[in-house]
This record gives structure tokens, sequence and C-alpha cells, in this order.
């Protein structure tokens, strides 16, 4: 696990360095730079697998050099597919080249994307990889199949140049950072960045599932050749599914995906919220970690008091498990003290989530690694908007309607262009919401999972240098979660997440936990904290609601997105926002509003 960057055309040590240092809480173990004429990569380590070898850049034995941010965790049997490479490390990094060298010298000429994505499909875990092959003058940026680890690029005067955070772009004298107003409506109506956009003009992210293929033209331009996909995300339901037949094997794809996010050699621990999904998690730790040779998990806890839904469910499933039990109050200033740092290393306009930063803080004073149940919900239909889908048309065509006209037309009635960051030419909420089939495609393929649940983990995580994986997300679950059918997740004959309850049912959980209702997870851990926090901040919301004036009717009903709008223009927008960080709220809004 790290963070990665690099540039294509015109590349410098010295930027590299100072990407690096922006990305420094990713991988504070060891950063490393390499370079040649055409190429430049840099890497901040987190050590998870092979504490001692297995830096980064690395090189194969025909001069390829890749960055890999991630976990491959079946880097062991890619390994003994490939007897014959010469390994020098016992890391997963080294696995992925030795696959891409097989490719390589089958082909005995450059690879097309098609054929990179090929042997990329072939690699299970989570990732974001950047690879230069000297020998074809070809470099490939590619992304796993959900997103879980992030990769963002922008071009700057004919170079192209790429990271895990935005951020990693300040280090550019050339970055220009402004708004884009398009995404910014998107993300104001969906609550989620839609496609590969970020809130920053001309900087996109690569898409999830998809590997790129960059070189320079003759004119030393970074140019995109072609793209492919290495795996989109369909639901494919079967007519029928017998829990009596089938729930057992459900449960064992979940079981399956937890023994593999086990692999480490450091400590690894449970994120433990009381919900359904995090307490699956640890209703099968013991199993799990008895399977993959390792130590039980422990648990971490956070919530703004003793009496607190969340706090008491936890507290009730790892005391059941006979699992060691991490708790932690949230301060009583906790809103006034983190939302600084919540937006600098989230990257959007956040505020409800707070909880994320204190409780990954806690966790990685023990652990390195985490595991959390973050995808289940998008899986088996758990958010009461999936249940209630004529009311979340209404709304979201509300907001729509609120809306400038032109940011409305675009959206509605095309405009959306790919080189903007854009999936397809049209974003209906009235197409998206036509019934949940359609609701969940969406929602997996343009970023409600990517763009906002795994985004959160990922930014919040890795601010604390603290690695968290998502056990929902293993490929064998979420294909086996594809095949329910659609009454099996919801329907008005059975509970919410109906088909996962069932296989919970087969576990050792208490049946109150597994009957849970779902929780809103910001506002469900610090309910009455946040509510303070805004009632507090009533005026300086009304000022900002004029500031962003444009956006103030779309903002109705959400306020609390001002702040959160404020606190990413103060530290993301502005030329030397990074050298802001640390100041108080009041400091950067004042700035803001002030002008």
């Amino acid at each position: 696990m790290c963070g990665i960057a690099g540039v294509l055309g015109h590349p410098d040590a010295t930027l590299l360095q100072r990407m690096n240092q922006l990305q420094q809480h990713r991988g504070p173990d060891e950063n490393d730079v390499w370079m040649d004429e055409a190429v430049g990569f840099a890497h901040a380590r987190l050590s998870i697998l092979d504490l001692l070898s297995s830096q980064q850049p690395m090189s194969d034995h025909d001069g390829a050099v890749m960055v890999l941010n991630g976990e491959i965790y079946n880097h062991r049997e890619l390994r003994s597919l490939h007897p014959a490479y010469g390994f020098t490390t016992s890391g997963d990094t080294e696995a992925v080249l030795a696959v891409h060298r097989s490719m390589r010298s089958k082909t005995k000429r450059p690879l097309t994307a098609k054929e990179h994505a090929t042997w990329l499909s072939s690699l299970d875990g989570m990732y974001a990889l950047s690879l230069w092959n000297p020998t074809d003058g070809q470099l490939i940026l590619a992304r796993d199949p959900m997103g879980i680890k992030p990769l963002v690029r922008t071009m700057i005067d004919g170079t192209m140049l790429f990271a895990s955070e935005v951020k990693a772009f300040q280090a550019h004298e050339g970055h220009r950072p402004e708004i884009d107003e398009l995404a910014l409506a998107a993300r104001l109506v969906w609550e989620y960045p839609l496609d590969a956009t970020t809130l920053l003009k001309g900087v996109h992210q690569v898409r999830p599932g998809t590997v790129e293929r960059w070189s320079l033209d003759e004119h030393g331009q970074a140019t995109l050749l072609d793209i492919a996909n290495i795996e989109r995300q369909h639901l494919n339901p079967m007519p029928t599914w017998d829990p009596e037949m089938n729930a057992g094997e459900l449960l064992e794809t979940f079981v399956e995906g937890v023994q593999q996010r086990l692999l480490a050699d450091v400590p690894v621990g449970i994120v433990l919220s009381g919900g359904l999904d995090s307490s699956l998690v640890a209703a099968v730790a013991h199993e799990a970690a008895e399977r993959a040779g390792q130590d039980v998990p422990a648990c971490w806890t956070v919530a703004e008091s003793e009496e607190n839904p969340d706090w008491v469910a936890a507290e009730q499933v790892a005391a059941h498990h006979d699992l060691t039990h991490h708790q932690h109050l949230l301060e009583a200033d906790a809103f006034e003290k983190r939302l600084p740092d919540l937006a600098w290393h989230g990257e959007d306009a956040d505020v409800t989530v707070m909880f994320f930063h204190p409780l990954f803080e806690h966790m990685s004073n023990h652990v390195k690694v985490g595991l959390c149940g973050q995808g289940a919900d998008e899986l088996h239909a758990g958010y009461p908007r999936y249940g209630h889908l004529d009311g979340h048309k209404a709304l979201l065509n509300q907001r729509m309607a609120a809306l400038p006209e032109a940011h409305q037309r675009a959206l509605l009635k095309g405009g959306l262009s790919p080189s903007e960051g854009w999936y397809q030419a049209t974003h209906d909420p009235s197409e998206v919401t036509a019934d949940l089939q359609n609701m969940l495609n969406f929602e997996l393929e343009h970023g409600q999972l990517s763009n906002f649940q795994l985004r959160l983990v990922d930014r919040h995580s890795m601010a604390h240098s603290l690695e968290v994986r998502v056990p929902f997300l293993g490929r064998a679950h979420r294909r086996a979660s594809y095949a329910l059918p659609m009454d099996w997740k919801r329907s008005t004959q059975r509970e919410e997440k109906a088909a996962l309850r069932r296989a919970a049912d087969l576990t050792n959980l208490p049946k109150d936990i597994v009957r849970r209702p779902k929780l809103p997870a910001g506002r469900a851990t610090a309910p009455t904290m946040l509510q303070t926090f805004l009632d507090d901040r009533g005026s300086q919301i009304e000022e900002l609601m004029m500031h962003y004036n444009q956006w103030s009717a779309v903002l109705k009903g959400q306020e609390e997105l001002a702040i959160g709008l404020g606190l990413f223009e103060a530290l993301h927008l502005r030329q030397d926002g990074h050298k802001h960080v640390g100041r108080s709220i009041d400091a950067l809004l004042t700035e803001v509003i002030s002008g």
C-alpha cells in the first residue's frame, strides 16, 4: 500500500519529490523516485507485505518499471505460474511484473490496451498502477475493477501527471486549480461525484476496471492511445434463489473474502460500527483467521456517547465473539478540530463523515491494516433510497431543477463529453431510478461506490497511514451478489438485504444484530454533535450560501455542504492551499467569504 505519482513527458526529480511529500501520509515507511528521459515515477511506501524488500519503483529483467498501490491477494498463485521469472522479492509487486513480462514475451511487440486488460484481469485484489516499457515507449495506467484504490490524472502543458490523490498536483507550478462547475452540479444533485469527474476542471480519474495506454507524440506531448475494459460490473439476477440451498454458498464467498484480506506481514484490525455489514466481518473473523493462518483481528469503534446505538451494538458483537474491542468516544470539539483535515484529505465537500478521521487515527496506533463493511449496501441494496425509488427520483429531479439552466441542460439533454470525464452523454434521474436493477447498476458503475464510499475509506484511512480493505468486494462475493434476484435484495415481501441476512443467520451473530435496520453512518455515529455544530455555525452557513449564490437553490436541504465547499475552496482551489493545512475552520472560511 502506498501513494504513487508520476509524469509522462519532461520528468523532473524535484517535482517528483514534491509529489511524494504531498502524499507522504500514504506511505511514511520509505519513498523513492525514478526517471528516464520520458517518464518519472514517485512512490511513498506503507510496508504491508515483504517488509524488508519490494521497494518501488520496481523494474523487471527487461527494463520495464512499475509503481503499484494496493494488494494483490492471489500474488502467490501468480508467482507459482511463472517459476522461470527469477524472483528476488516475496511481495506482490514483482508478481505483477512477472505476469506482464509473460504476456509481453508472447507477443514480441507492444501490447494494445485490450491485451494489457487480458493480463490485468488475472490480478485478484485492489490496485492502481502505472507501468512504463522504455522499449516500446508506452506507459499504462490501470485501476482495479471496483475502484477501491484511487488514480487521478491531469494535463499541464503537454505533460501528463498522475497520482493517488489530487493534492499531489499542487507540486507542479503550472497547476491552476479551478472548480469544474458541471461536475459540482452533478455532485450536488446525486451527493457524490459522477463518472471520472472530480471537483477540479481537467483533473479526472482513471475509470475503475480500465487500462489506459499512453505515449509521447513526435512533439513530446503526452497522448492517450487507447483504453480497454478489464472488467465492468453488471447485475445478472437468477430467476429464483433458495436460502435453504444457497445461503451457505453466499456466506462462504464472504468468508473467503475476509480470509484473503487477512494477508499481511503486519497486524490487522476490524472497523466495527455495529451495523450488519461490519458485524459480519467480526462474526467470521475467527474462522477466516484460522484458514489464513493469521491472528484473530481486534475491533475498533467510535461514537459520540456510550448510549449511541452503534456503540451498544458494536459492544455486543465484540463481546459475543470474544474479540478484543477498542472503543473511543469522540471529543466534544471533534467537528471544530477535525473538519479541516477531513476536507484536506477527503478532497470533496463531506462534512457528516467526520467520525472516519478519529476512528482510523486510533486504529493506526495499533495496526497497519483494517477490514471494513463498505460495499455491502451497493451489492445488496441496503440504502433506504433503494426501497423508495419514486421518492428518490423526485428528490433528484427537484435538485436538478434547482441547478443553473445550462447545467440542467447538459446533464439532461446531452453534451457530457468523455474527454471531460463523463461515461455517457446524459444523466437523467428518471432513467436511472426506473427500477432497482437499473439503479444498482448505475451506482456501481457511475460513482456511488468508487467516488463516495471507497474514496472516504481510502483517503481517511491513508491520512493516518492505515490500509483498509473491503471483503464484501471480493471477486467471489460480488459475483454471487450480482446473481441474486432483485426481490432477495429489496421487496415489500421481505426485509432489506434479505439474502445477506439469511446468510448471516448461519453465523453466530445475535439475531437482533442480524435484523438491525440500516442507519446513515455519519449521522448515526454523532447525530447530536453534528446538529450542534451546524446550529452554532448557522450565521456562517448563511454567509457561505450567499458566497455560493448560484448553488444556493440546490444546496437547500443540504446546507452543511456550504461549509464543505468553503473548506474545499480554501485548501484545494487556492494555489498555496497545501500551506494552509492545520488552520482552523474560522480562519479558512473567513478567507473564503472575504474573497
